[in-house]
């Protein structure tokens, strides 16, 4: 889910937009409006992003997240190893974010080890499930946080982006052209929203981790579906590249095929974000295999017992870049502020030679990563 991290105002697009005039954010999180018109139908069609609320840093910045208290966990549920070495002597965060790997990661199959990940992942799957049931106009993402904050630990299990390199919330929500790495905040859901709800969970020694964009509103305008409807194609594509032997390049193609070709088809152009990654996950939350999901030439060959995460963020637009919020986590789409990336992370999965990514039935669930393009320009 997380691993080099970014953070998020708002702002309403007309789908002709040509020119804006944007007003300053009010005292809440979020919030600013953007009229616009265009006077020549290719304008028009240049411009046409659909109607949504776009997400813009807070003003005034507040750098960080220490101003953000965390949800207490209770005693008794068994922290990773980032929370709960935190203190002790020779503990070094700044060392694999406090969660360090080692060897190759293969999971044992067969044995007690794959059955105790496919717990985890199974339950991420029920949560994400949950979360995305609370989904409604009006309800704010801090809501979701913490009622899905109560539901991972009253099923004994710790949520694992909590205080994982000081992220101070259970879970990650995206909103719109926020691409990944989102803070719950207490900015109302809007009828025409977006939000990727991100999930990993931590029990009995293992992460299970997956994520899915949930529309506000079943009545999404017609960019809403292409988007919605391409990054599911282009994640069933990555993993119909996956199987024993194969290397890991071919996700990274099928994934690039997929959205050219839907591109084309809806004649809409779509890219893929090149800065956050898939990883492979386990008894650690992010480590190799790292999973790129745009055309690569990086080495490596999909072996059995490899379990590790596909997640294409898909984005409206050529431009595939992001930038970070001054909270260190939120990830933007719009290239016009610079992007201080590391590639960070998100999860969901195939054991190689068997692949169980699928949501609902499946043990790990499937990670739908919609974004909106930001439709204006200030600099």
């Amino acid at each position: 889910m997380l691993n080099a991290m970014r953070r998020p105002s708002l702002l309403l697009a007309s789908r002709f937009a040509q020119t804006s005039r944007i007003s300053p954010p009010p005292s809440s999180r979020r919030a600013q409006t953007r009229s616009s018109s265009t006077s020549s139908p290719s304008a028009a069609d240049d411009h046409d992003f659909g109607r949504y609320s776009v997400i813009l840093p807070e003003e005034p910045y507040v750098f960080g997240t220490a101003h953000i208290a965390p949800l207490q966990v209770p005693d008794h549920i068994p922290r990773p190893p980032y929370v709960a070495n935190v203190g002790k002597e020779g503990y070094d965060e700044g060392q694999f974010n406090g969660d360090p790997w080692e060897g190759d990661g293969l999971i044992a199959l067969g044995a007690e080890e794959e059955d105790q990940l496919r717990s985890a992942a199974k339950l991420a799957t029920e949560v994400l499930e949950y979360a995305g049931s609370l989904v409604k106009p009006g309800i704010t993402t801090s809501r979701i946080d913490a009622v899905v904050h109560q539901y991972i630990t009253a099923h004994h299990a710790y949520p694992s982006p909590l205080l994982y390199s000081s992220f101070p919330k259970s879970i990650c929500t995206s909103v719109n052209n926020i691409i990944v790495h989102g803070i719950p905040d207490d900015r109302p859901l809007e009828l025409e929203d977006l939000v990727n709800i991100d999930i990993t969970v931590y029990k009995a020694g293992y992460h299970g981790d997956t994520s899915a964009t949930f529309p506000v509103s079943p009545h999404l305008d017609r960019q809403g579906h292409a988007l919605t409807g391409t990054t599911s194609l282009a994640l069933q594509a990555g993993i119909s590249a996956c199987g024993p032997g194969r290397p890991f390049t071919a996700i990274g193609r099928a994934i690039h095929a997929a959205v050219a070709a839907q591109s084309k088809e809806t004649g809409m152009d779509m890219c893929i974000n090149t800065q956050f990654t898939g990883h492979g996950i386990g008894r650690v939350f992010h480590r190799p295999p790292w999973i790129m999901h745009h055309l690569n030439d990086e080495p490596g060959i999909m072996r059995p017992g490899h379990c590790f995460t596909i997640e294409p963020a898909i984005i409206q637009g050529r431009n595939p870049r992001g930038w970070v919020f001054p909270d260190g986590w939120s990830a933007s789409t719009c290239s016009w502020l610079p992007s201080t990336s590391n590639p960070a992370l998100r999860n969901n999965s195939c054991v190689n030679g068997e692949l169980r990514p699928r949501r609902p039935s499946g043990a790990y669930g499937s990670h739908h990563r919609t974004r909106r393009r930001c439709p204006y320009k200030t600099r």
